[in-house]
């Protein structure tokens, strides 16, 4: 799938939405779909297509969301119901996205070893900080393992 693929897949999921975005506001919401998620364009991963496509559709609601938080007025309901229409929608969004992270963390780009496997077990080698001294072999070293209970 390539960029303007992915912004054609939008404009047909968001439908009558898609009248209050120019083309320039699906570059930017591209492009902030790929800096939340890591991925790139071109791609054929399904996985990276779906979210792609989730998180740029999130990025539109949020701008039309914020175009509409400056129009509010009291008398109209019919403002404040799509305003709150909008929100619960890019709420929902984000805990699906957030959600997806913890299920399925070797799908991104950017997780660390303690996300795929809980803990890291460090090499055990030890040096003193002010003299460069080897102490991996002192009868008190410690393997580190991390997180520990204070991170």
């Amino acid at each position: 799938m390539t960029e303007s693929e992915l912004t054609f897949l939008v404009q047909r999921a968001i439908k009558a939405l898609s009248t209050n975005f120019n083309s320039g506001d699906y570059a930017d919401a591209v492009a902030e779909a790929k800096r939340e998620t890591g991925f790139s364009l071109p791609t054929s991963n399904t996985f990276q297509i779906l979210w792609l496509i989730q998180r740029t559709k999130r990025a539109l609601l949020f701008v039309l969301l914020t175009e509409n938080t400056e129009s509010f007025k009291v008398k109209q309901i019919s403002l404040h119901q799509k305003f709150e229409n909008l929100s619960k929608l890019v709420e929902y969004m984000d805990k699906a996205f957030a959600q997806i992270q913890k299920e399925e963390p070797h799908e991104f780009a950017q997780v660390s070893a303690t996300q795929l496997f809980g803990h890291k077990v460090d090499a055990g080698f030890s040096y003193e900080e002010e003299t460069g001294r080897d102490t991996t072999y002192f009868d008190d070293q410690l393997v580190t393992i991390s997180p520990i209970d204070s991170d």
